[in-house]
């Protein structure tokens, strides 16, 4: 019997907004359904369709005991894929953004080596673990971005609202890709700001970018993806950007979590 994150693999609806960089993957990832018994094996299917020498291979394997993840991927230039769609998600991701995500490991696993792997993450380790599970990219307008990093919600999804198709919001986080599988109102990215390049050009730009500086000054922003204009039904209704739960005014703390730095992956 086929792993249930295959069975819901087939169900994604890849015409959703989110999932648009992704599309032709998606669509990919069906056909190699067919033959697939992991997801792993439907990951390399992908792979060897591109044909790129820079991609990882994806095994159904986990990294040795005592060794974090993230070295292990640097070491063996393999992925450990899980039957999840977290873990599609992930090796999506990589066949997507191949640049960006070989910057990142390597960040991680330069991290782990001058500093071992301690009771928590690091500024850079911290940083680059939000980005690549709940990260994004928003190319818009200056008048959206000022509303933005002001919480201006109503300005920035209803006084603003045409400016929205001078915009580009691109999901990179993986964990934010699969939380979308099933939407809800408070899933939040935490976005990077972005040139509006061609899309052959979007992870050699966001590979330059990616910084231990960078990340760890944290230069993210909290938006609610379903307030986005045409990605949720419901935000026709401006009532929708009433619930402050969700559209958090400025100043107002967010609840953080701190995962402990270990040998574990999420």
């Amino acid at each position: 019997m086929k792993p249930a994150a295959l069975r819901q693999l087939a169900e994604a609806n890849a015409r959703q907004p989110w999932y648009a960089p992704y599309a032709s993957l998606l669509d990919a990832g069906r056909q190699a359904l067919q033959s697939a018994e992991s997801v792993a094996s439907v990951l390399s299917a992908l792979a060897q369709e591109r044909r790129d020498p820079g991609l990882p291979a994806f095994a159904s394997s986990s990294a040795p005991p005592g060794e974090a993840y993230e070295a292990f991927v640097a070491r063996t230039a393999s992925v450990p894929t899980r039957d999840n769609l977290h873990d599609f998600f992930n090796g999506l991701v990589w066949l997507r953004f191949p640049c960006s995500k070989r910057r990142l490991n390597a960040l991680q696993a330069a991290e782990i080596a001058r500093a071992g792997v301690g009771p928590v993450r690091g500024a850079v380790r911290d940083a680059i673990t939000l980005f690549d599970e709940n990260g994004a990219l928003l190319s818009a307008p200056p008048e959206l971005w000022q509303a933005l990093l002001a919480r201006e919600w109503r300005r920035l999804f209803v006084e603003l609202r045409p400016l929205w198709r001078e915009a580009r919001l691109v999901v990179f986080g993986h964990a934010l890709l699969d939380k979308l599988a099933a939407p809800r109102k408070e899933l939040t990215a935490h976005v990077w700001r972005a040139p509006a390049p061609a899309d052959d050009s979007l992870d050699t730009w966001l590979a330059g970018q990616l910084t231990a500086r960078r990340l760890a000054a944290k230069a993210f922003t909290p938006l609610p993806v379903l307030g986005v204009p045409g990605w949720w039904p419901g935000n026709d209704e401006f009532s929708f950007y009433d619930d402050a739960l969700v559209f958090r005014p400025a100043g107002r703390r967010e609840a953080k979590t701190r995962k402990p730095s270990g040998t574990s992956r999420s």
